[in-house]
């Protein structure tokens, strides 16, 4: 199939991609990326796929859509979020773009099969508990493993967008925490 061999091709150009399912994140990245270049997300009616199915391609048209404002449990400052596709029987995975204005942020979170990010525009920072605050910029994809507890946000001088993919495990793809603090987030 041509797109595994893309994701062949490219698999050295990524270098934060899980190991055990690297062709799967590389191929839906690459995939969510050509779906997002203008700014749009797909219908909430829109029927999930069977990816797994049949060797045809499958194309999940967009619409429009208005972002909903991030919920104040889970983020500080303004932040708004379009759902990128629905999950489907093969697809257990859920995909936002997310637009943080300069130095909103998440929660401290987790996800039960980890999650890639990959930063459209702007910069941010990312940090995992106890860990170093970590700038990233457009064009940076950055990797939380499985069960890794950490936040993500826009740095405190610029907004930042994202894309972000994370499997769905029991219904569930993150697990939401505490606030980031002001310290903790200035570190």
């Amino acid at each position: 199939m041509q797109i595994t061999t893309q994701a062949d091709k490219l698999k050295s150009s990524i270098i934060c991609v899980s190991y055990k399912n690297w062709q799967q994140w590389l191929t839906l990245s690459i995939l969510i990326v050509m779906l997002t270049v203008a700014d749009k997300a797909i219908a909430a009616d829109t029927p999930p796929f069977n990816f797994e199915s049949s060797d045809k391609i499958h194309v999940i048209k967009t619409i429009p859509q208005t972002p909903a404002k991030g919920a104040a449990e889970y983020f500080t400052g303004n932040v708004e979020v379009s759902r990128l596709f629905p999950a489907g029987d093969s697809l257990q995975m859920s995909g936002g773009y997310v637009t943080f204005e300069a130095a909103a942020r998440t929660a401290w979170h987790t996800h039960p099969q980890g999650q890639m990010l990959i930063i459209t525009a702007g910069k941010g920072r990312v940090q995992q508990w106890q860990g170093a605050v970590i700038e990233v910029k457009q064009g940076d994809v950055v990797w939380f493993p499985a069960e890794v507890k950490h936040w993500h946000g826009a740095a405190p001088d610029s907004s930042m967008t994202h894309i972000a993919l994370a499997n769905i495990v029991d219904g569930k793809s993150v697990q939401w925490m505490e606030k980031v603090t002001d310290q903790q987030y200035n570190e």
